[in-house]
């Protein structure tokens, strides 16, 4: 049975009314300007220190109470580029933006959670609540980290959450070790030469050599990766020719490669780019082939779960958690401040997927129900990674 914080449910409907704010203004990777405006207001009402400009617009809010350890909390700000199709009152006002991924949710929490934690600072120490702008595809997490967070905010420890439809409401998820695997992306561009579609043999063929590349991609996962390593490529797409009957002289195929393990990285990157080049080389184009590493995969480590653990059990009962979910596919830059800095990223049950309340979805609406919830999780984590005052 949920148990959310004694005293938090007098900020639930104003949560909700942030919540719904954020919705109808949503603002895409490094443009939140208003929503930076309103987080950064927010946090200075609430009486704490706060700091903007790191990756432009990211904002972090300082909350220390006495002598004691740092720690970090980090919320995403970012929508996507999506038009949105739910007709609730709150959708969006902006054509083709959408908080599709709940990120006015995770605001929101982190913003609940540093009010009631101001108004009863039952810690000894300092906690960063970070609003990071660009989760989505531009990694914001790793402009902040490589513009000093840290060192400007010496955290010993960093922690993260997302919303996740399938995952009932009132249960939460975490695992030690990998949580969500890495992200990149590619780009080949073949050159051949083209011809009347009805004379084939006057020319060579960039289709036919982009449908062979695809095919012999799909050998990388199931035979040369390890079969207990996850390794997905997905071709996502691919661009040739504008009439019927021209065979194209170029062709250019992009899309994403997903992972856990960097040594799995290395094997995908290395063997995409030696199958382009032999098919290409045999069909008789040249080929040109760019590879990206966007995300590293999100780690989560031991004793900060262990942390976590304890804390979502005090919300949602020991017996509403999943502490051995099967990672996701999907990516996180939270990854890169995991990559600096002990944490951990969890999942907090969303309630159904169906009818398109996916993630990602034109018809997707966070689950307002989870606010007090995950706000909660905050502060019961703040009580659990600090020493408690008294």
């Amino acid at each position: 049975m949920v148990e959310t914080v004694p005293g938090l449910e007098k900020h639930t409907a104003d949560m909700k009314a942030w919540r719904h704010d954020l919705h109808a203004h949503p603002e895409t990777a490094f443009e939140e300007q208003r929503t930076s405006d309103v987080v950064a207001e927010k946090l200075k009402s609430f009486g704490l220190e706060v700091h903007r400009g790191l990756a432009k617009t990211g904002v972090v809010g300082i909350l220390r109470n006495g002598e004691g350890p740092s720690v970090a909390f980090r919320a995403d700000m970012d929508a996507l580029h999506i038009e949105e199709q739910t007709n609730l009152p709150h959708a969006s006002r902006h054509a083709g933006r959408m908080h599709a991924c709940g990120h006015d949710g995770h605001t929101t929490m982190l913003l609940g959670a540093a009010r009631y934690l101001a108004e009863n600072p039952n810690f000894h120490g300092s906690i960063a609540f970070v609003f990071q702008p660009a989760e989505e595809n531009e990694g914001g997490g790793r402009v902040m980290v490589e513009e000093g967070l840290f060192e400007k905010f010496p955290v010993t420890e960093v922690y993260g959450m997302h919303n996740w439809p399938g995952l009932e409401v009132g249960r939460m998820a975490m695992r030690p070790g990998p949580m969500m695997a890495s992200y990149d992306v590619f780009e080949l561009t073949l050159t051949g030469k083209g011809t009347h579609a009805a004379m084939p043999h006057l020319g060579t063929d960039v289709i036919v050599a982009g449908t062979q590349i695809v095919n012999a991609w799909q050998t990388i996962p199931s035979r040369n990766t390890h079969p207990v390593d996850s390794a997905v490529v997905s071709v996502t797409q691919f661009h040739a020719g504008d009439t019927w009957n021209v065979i194209p002289a170029s062709a250019v195929l992009r899309g994403t490669t997903r992972s856990f393990r960097p040594e799995v990285q290395d094997t995908i990157e290395r063997r995409m780019r030696e199958i382009a080049q032999a098919i290409a080389t045999v069909m008789g184009v040249e080929a040109s082939f760019r590879y990206e590493r966007r995300y590293p995969s999100t780690v989560n480590t031991a004793d900060a779960t262990e942390k976590a653990r304890r804390a979502a059990a005090r919300v949602v009962g020991a017996e509403a958690l999943d502490l051995d979910p099967m990672p996701s596919m999907g990516a996180e830059d939270f990854s890169f401040m995991l990559q600096k800095r002990p944490g951990c990223y969890v999942w907090l049950g969303a309630g159904p997927s169906d009818g398109g309340r996916n993630l990602h979805s034109p018809h997707y609406d966070f689950n307002d129900e989870v606010l007090p919830i995950g706000a909660s999780y905050w502060v019961r984590l703040a009580e659990t990674v600090l020493p408690k005052a008294g």
